[in-house]
């Protein structure tokens, strides 16, 4: 064992209280860290896994008509009130197209072609306002994902089947294998069976939401061979705005990403990590100054040991390498036991919240092994900066003043 841990293990041993304290300290803080970073990345990867689940990551449309007023150049100035323009359901221009180029940029993951517009559901007596959404099943769940939100039925969409929303169905009181008269505001209207019920965890959602065949849809809301949309999913759910930029730059249409849309959510996001950070950065600058403190403690009660090592040959770089080996021996075990008790944390704290919208754990007693080695190597890397000052301090003792003290 080479000369310096030795020593600074005898040194650990010997002072048993300061070190166990001082250990505590390190222990909780990594605990601490690993803990809150989890369950925040675990509870926001939730929220934006239950917003997003129902929607895309980017949304192509063709851009809203303006209305300007004419007017000769030599024509006096009045005063006039220009009436908006009613905003008609309108196709994106050669959609299959601009759904190649989509396609082909690096950051996109699947394209689906939808056209979408309002519609009225009827079942005797009963009428709905809706939302008729014509799709490409395929294409349309890879998008967006709804294989786990089927609660009764099969997933089914074709020319005589269409999938409703929960809330939808009991409205109109009906269920798997009834049939229901859709109407759009163009006149136009078609009997469909309905083949799946779908439970997409927001009310107002399942009680609008129609999915019928994209050619369906096209006839229906008067599109004929059209989309009104594409939508898309990305790799980086971060970066959509970005992509969406560079997207609105190639194409000249309307691209919205869902930062735009959802942009409280993504406000609420930014604050939680923001105050995860402050956190965290607390507890290190916490568990710094302990490791600092005690080590000067040990400095001063150790002056006649160190001393006596300068005076036998010992450099005074071995001395400060004995000071500095202490405190990553410290980091080290602390990041060692904190992983472990955040995990337990985790565990129980999994098994004490449950989910308020249905049975299950709010969160998951996992522990991401990028995580834990980071925050060991944190704690070293603060237990070797914490312990430079004292480490420092008892390499520049005179080693005779040291003995007479």
């Amino acid at each position: 064992m080479p000369f310096e841990l030795l020593v600074a293990l005898r040194f650990l041993r010997e002072g048993r209280m300061q070190t166990a304290l001082i250990l505590a300290g390190v222990t909780g803080g990594v605990a601490v860290i690993i803990f809150l970073t989890q369950l925040i990345q675990q509870l926001q990867a939730s929220i934006i896994d239950r917003v997003l689940g129902t929607q895309p990551h980017i949304v192509v449309r063709a851009p809203s008509p303006q209305t300007r007023r004419a007017a000769p150049p030599d024509a006096p100035a009045v005063a006039a009130r220009v009436q908006p323009r009613e905003q008609a359901l309108r196709a994106v221009d050669a959609w299959e197209r601009i759904a190649a180029l989509v396609a082909r940029h690096d950051n996109v993951l699947a394209v689906s072609p939808v056209v979408s517009g309002p519609a009225l559901a009827l079942r005797g007596q009963a009428s709905r306002s809706v939302t008729l959404i014509g799709v490409v099943p395929e294409a349309y769940r890879r998008v967006v994902r709804l294989d786990d939100k089927l609660v009764q039925g099969r997933w089914a969409i074709s020319a005589a089947e269409a999938m409703i929303g929960a809330e939808l169905a009991a409205d109109l009181g009906v269920t798997v294998g009834d049939r229901v008269r859709l109407t759009s505001a163009q006149g136009r209207s078609e009997t469909v069976t309905v083949a799946g019920v779908l439970d997409v965890g927001n009310r107002d959602l399942n009680r609008r939401w129609v999915l019928v065949p994209l050619r369906l849809g096209q006839t229906l809301l008067g599109v004929p061979g059209g989309v009104t949309q594409l939508e898309l999913t990305v790799r980086d759910l971060f970066r959509a705005e970005a992509v969406a930029a560079e997207l609105r730059a190639q194409t000249g249409l309307t691209v919205e990403s869902w930062m735009q849309t959802n942009a409280a959510l993504l406000t609420a996001l930014s604050n939680q990590a923001m105050s995860n950070n402050l956190i965290r950065s607390f507890v290190v600058l916490i568990v710094a100054l302990g490791i600092a403190s005690v080590l000067v403690v040990s400095v001063v009660q150790k002056q006649r040991e160190i001393g006596i090592l300068r005076a036998v040959g010992v450099g005074r770089g071995q001395v400060m390498a004995v000071f500095l080996l202490q405190g990553a021996l410290v980091g080290l075990s602390g990041s060692l036991l904190g992983t472990s008790l955040a995990y337990g944390l985790l565990a129980v704290f999994s098994r004490v919240f449950q989910n308020p919208n249905g049975p299950g754990a709010l969160f998951q007693a996992e522990l991401d092994p990028q995580l834990a080695l980071q925050a060991a190597l944190v704690a070293c890397a603060v237990g070797l900066l914490a312990a430079w000052l004292p480490a420092r301090r008892a390499a520049r003792m005179d080693p005779v003043q040291a003995i007479r003290a």
